[in-house]
């Protein structure tokens, strides 16, 4: 992933998300939202509770809150390649369980759970592997890696991708890829659900979107994969 190349939407970034969403008739926090209250139900389902939380491409932090909110960590580590996204970040998110810092070495075996959206189509194919092994050397055992992404079957994301200024560079990954890559570093695959199907104009048949996650029809996917437990 290249540094100068987020450095130059720092700034700008939420307004360009924005922009993108407009069709949606949503903000940003909807999805925000609905993707952490989506990992917390799975979570809780499990009877899993973390206490550290890594991040994975974290931005200017716009997850952090609803981290917090949702999975109620006593420990949130978030990592990207962009020196002024994390500036942005630092300086608007100063609690003490929360920290930001460049993407460098593992962390190994250090938390319970990793969370990423919308990072891997950044990243060039070529250099996937090495992020979800980044990932799976960060994790505990039986650690869990939630990896939300667009999903380039529906239409609809096609269209909210080609309108935001910094997907132009985009590689989307089909779920199928992501499955696999995941299985390739090492994950044991847990779930994979479809998310954000209705657009605010179509609200009232949301109620119907939690029956309908295993279908490809939503604007996002989830794949949730654990770090296997020792011997």
């Amino acid at each position: 992933m290249n540094d100068s190349y987020f450095n130059g939407y720092a700034k700008s970034y939420d307004e360009d998300l924005q922009k993108a969403l407009s069709i949606s008739g949503e903000d940003k926090n909807y999805f925000a939202l609905g993707r952490m209250r989506w990992l917390a139900g799975w979570m809780s389902h499990a009877g899993l509770h973390p206490q550290t939380v890594l991040d994975f491409g974290c931005g200017t932090g716009s997850a952090t809150p609803f981290i917090h909110r949702f999975l109620k960590p006593g420990r949130v580590l978030g990592v990207d390649v962009s020196s002024e996204s994390l500036r942005i970040a630092r300086e608007s998110f100063v609690e003490a369980d929360t920290h930001f810092e460049i993407i460098d070495q593992p962390h190994h075996d250090r938390f319970d759970v990793a969370f990423c959206n919308g990072v891997f189509h950044h990243i060039p194919p070529g250099e996937r592997q090495a992020s979800l092994a980044y990932i799976f050397q960060s994790l505990r055992p039986g650690g869990i890696f939630a990896l939300f992404e667009n999903n380039p079957w529906n239409p609809a994301t096609r269209y909210v991708m080609s309108r935001c200024a910094f997907d132009r560079d985009a590689i989307t990954l089909p779920p199928p890829e992501t499955r696999q890559r995941m299985k390739d570093a090492g994950f044991e695959i847990q779930a994979t659900r479809y998310l954000f199907i209705f657009p605010a104009i179509l609200k009232a048949l949301r109620f119907l979107e939690p029956p309908l996650e295993s279908l490809p029809l939503g604007t996002q996917y989830v794949v949730v994969g654990r770090k296997p437990y020792l011997g």
